[in-house]
């Protein structure tokens, strides 16, 4: 975004009067810091977690192993190897690898390198014999072309050293498809193949593909590869459900799946199960039997999705097993276990979640569960559960620059005991004094420019650091990143009598807190008297409120959230944090009674890793491509040009707010750019979920820095119900009335948006919309 040599020239007048912190000679002449220095806090008893320990851990196996971003395993039959798909990127061409199954091996063999994104590799149940196994892909990568997914047959040698041969390939089946791909293989004890796909495409079924039975689309294919019809890769079995069906593709065994990831087959009952990547809020696994039809897109898992879209020719049948978004985000499918080193497990399908890194298992007769629990609380990015040369449980952990890295389950030891959590406020450490609502003097307060809607609340934040000398690592968008230890904490407060600020009680007390790396949330619900707080159990509770209205009483509840709700919201696309990133944080905060920029202050009390110069630097040169400078010199020029001199914290926070794509501004004052304003609401109300991989149920981005036109929201049709509205558009430009946002936010119960955490309509954010799309010119 342009920041012009005009507005830097006032900086620069603006900025001369003022020292920065980092320079001789103390506090700039003229202006106090809200904070003249950092105290430690040194009281937490924020440690661990108060839920029961699960019965399994994880534990990091072939510690001597560098890989990067695995995304599947396979042990090659008769002998001591492991095969391996890993990439370069999070997701791009990768390699096929080869490793000894030794806890002590360094050393990886690269086999194939393929143009493509490979998901999983089978081999031939007589691999012993023919030297066959399966790679499912989708590409190309950097090729030219239609996307694919296709499933080539290689051929490996059976003795030392056991080569490949890449000139071996062939093509067995193959389907377009870009996004929701499938490729998941398996042989079944009947001796015929098994592969998936998904929809092909990348959110909500857009090609209307789901009950499509004439493609190769949202299926379980099921194949003969060996007894191929006449120059042919495969035979369509006689016995598939569809055969008699006039334009359906034979191939097909099961249909209505979305996003299939990962397929197995159970090697004594035959059983054949399959994970599935959910879409609104559910994640789902199927125990797949023949002509079944799992629903997408009319419907996710259990629920209704596109209820008015056209069903296939068979019912609907409910998953096996089904997950909310609380719990899980993107299920990977796993492996039924027949290993010797835990008994308790036999038979049990072992599946996880790549968002979450929770393991879980279910023990099924074919006809019923016996038992489904949850085996470990993990902190990977789980891609794929495969088995070693033991036939014990591998899990894949999907993470690049080395820290990528194979896992094992180990029991959770027997003298391990849940931390002793603090089950009231007051044990925290965090406050001095409950009553009251006085705390530490070492919590550094803060505010933000764009609150979240909180059904009304009032609120207050704090931060809490551990020790002395922890920093935040400061980042330009979305959130920053926190010590383990930190704590950050938020209020919220009732008006018992409406416009009454005395009449405010105080109702919860929630923590985010972070330990090993990973951010969990807390809740704590106040009691009448003012006193205490008191831990809020995991799956949360709902408490009503009677207030007092110029229009009588009203009744509200108020949702004390799960452990699981908390992170629906503090996902991994915001950077787990909302409020503490810098879009909201540059702004005046008062510090009692002193008001201070909070960078400012923040930098001057050393809480902050940035060198404000490289990042405002950064800022220009994003500015100077921006504006379609290419050449790196020209870069370099415009940035020397249009550098601010002065403090560096202060020239960095004055440039943000100078550029108004770069702050947000509060959406209920009045007197702003209406555009701002809401942006400003839907970033910090939405853009958790609505942004690139945010696990939002529509393909529009609502983060701040997304131009309008690049939002795919205005005048676009919504992806899933229009909730009656006739012509309806996510927004109608000129028509609030056919706008399916304006109504979603109006709302609530069944479409409301948020989904969580609200029961109250943000009536004064609703019309600031509704005048927003009035003042659009319709198109």
């Amino acid at each position: 975004m342009l920041f012009v040599a005009a507005v830097a020239g006032v900086l620069l007048m603006v900025l001369a009067c003022h020292r920065s912190a980092a320079e001789p000679g103390g506090p700039p002449t003229g202006r106090p810091y809200g904070l003249q220095k950092r105290l430690p806090w040194t009281t937490s008893r924020i440690v661990g977690s108060p839920d029961p320990l699960p019965p399994f851990r994880v534990e990091r196996a072939f510690r001597n192993l560098k890989l990067n971003y695995p995304i599947a395993v396979a042990h090659q039959p008769g002998s001591d190897r492991l095969l391996l798909i890993t990439a370069t990127q999070s997701y791009g061409p990768v390699k096929i690898e080869r490793i000894v199954d030794d806890p002590k091996t360094n050393k990886v063999e690269t086999l194939l390198e393929l143009d493509a994104v490979a998901y999983s590799i089978v081999f031939h149940p007589d691999f012993a014999k023919n030297g066959y196994l399966y790679v499912g892909s989708n590409g190309p990568e950097r090729g030219k072309g239609p996307k694919k997914t296709q499933v080539h047959r290689y051929t490996m040698e059976r003795q030392a050293p056991y080569k490949l041969d890449s000139g071996s390939a062939k093509l067995i089946i193959e389907w377009e498809s870009n996004g929701h791909n499938g490729g998941a293989m398996a042989f079944g004890k009947d001796g015929m193949f098994y592969v998936t796909s998904g929809d092909g495409t990348s959110d909500s079924d857009t090609n209307i593909v789901g009950q499509n039975m004439s493609m190769l689309l949202a299926k379980v294919l099921r194949i003969d590869v060996d007894h191929p019809d006449p120059g042919k890769a495969y035979a369509v079995p006689k016995d598939n459900p569809f055969l008699a069906m006039q334009g359906a593709r034979p191939e097909t065994w099961a249909y209505g799946l979305r996003n299939p990831w990962r397929m197995t087959v159970d090697s004594k009952t035959g059983h054949l199960w399959v994970g599935q990547n959910g879409q609104d809020l559910w994640e789902q696994a199927y125990l797949v039997k023949k002509g079944e039809n799992y629903g997408w897109s009319v419907m996710e898992g259990s629920h209704p999705f596109y209820p008015n879209r056209k069903p296939g020719p068979t019912p609907f049948i409910k998953p096996t097993i089904e997950h909310h978004h609380s719990d899980f985000r993107s299920l990977t499918g796993g492996v039924v276990y027949y290993g010797a080193k835990y008994p308790e497990l036999q038979g049990a399908y072992v599946y996880g979640d790549y968002s979450t890194g929770k393991i879980w298992a279910m023990k099924h007769d074919g006809s019923k569960p016996l038992w489904h629990k949850e085996l470990a609380d993990s902190r990977l990015q789980i891609t794929c559960f495969g088995t070693d040369s033991r036939g014990e449980i591998l899990i894949c952990d999907h993470r690049g620059e080395d820290k990528g890295a194979l896992y094992v389950l180990q029991p959770t030891p027997k003298d391990a005991r849940p931390a002793d959590f603090p089950r009231k406020l007051s044990e925290t450490g965090l406050f001095a004094s409950v009553k009251g609502h006085v705390v530490q003097p070492s919590l550094i307060p803060y505010s933000v420019i764009a609150p979240l809607w909180s059904d009304n609340a009032y609120k207050e934040r704090w931060i809490a650091m551990p020790g002395a000398d922890t920093k935040i690592d400061f980042t330009n968008s979305r959130g920053w990143n926190f010590p383990n230890g930190a704590v950050l904490v938020k209020s919220f407060a009732l008006e018992m009598e409406s416009g009454n600020a005395a009449s405010r009680r105080w109702i919860e007390t929630r923590i985010l807190t972070r330990q090993e790396g990973e951010w969990s949330g807390y809740s704590y619900a106040w009691n009448d008297a003012q006193t205490e707080a008191d831990l809020v159990e995991g799956k949360g509770i709902d408490r009503l409120y009677k207030l007092k209205t110029a229009n009588g009483e009203l009744k509200q509840v108020w949702h004390y959230p799960s452990r699981t709700d908390c992170m629906v919201c503090h996902s991994r696309a915001a950077n787990w944090v909302l409020g503490l990133q810098t879009l909201q944080m540059n702004k005046e905060h008062t510090y009692s009674g002193v008001r201070d920029n909070q960078l400012r202050t923040f930098d001057h009390i050393g809480l902050f890793k940035a060198e404000w110069r490289q990042e405002t630097e950064k800022l220009l040169g994003d500015d100077a491509r921006g504006q379609g400078l290419k050449d790196e010199k020209a870069v370099t020029e415009y940035v020397k040009k249009h550098l601010p001199s002065g403090p560096p914290v202060e020239a960095f926070s004055e440039m943000m707010s100078a550029d108004k794509g770069r702050r947000l501004v509060d959406p209920y004052t009045s007197g702003q750019d209406p555009g701002l304003r809401v942006r400003s609401y839907l970033h910090s109300n939405c853009a958790q979920c609505h942004v690139e991989a945010g696990g939002g149920n529509a393909m529009i981005d609502l983060e701040f820095t997304t131009k309008l036109h690049q939002m795919k929201l205005v005048d676009v049709p919504p992806q899933h119900d229009s909730f009656g509205l006739k012509d309806a558009k996510l927004i109608a430009p000129g028509r609030p009335e056919k706008s399916v946002l304006l109504h979603r936010v109006g709302c609530r119960g069944l479409g409301q948006m948020p989904p969580l955490a609200t029961s109250q309509v943000d009536e004064a954010a609703l019309q600031m919309l509704k005048e927003w799309v009035k003042g659009m010119k319709p198109n």
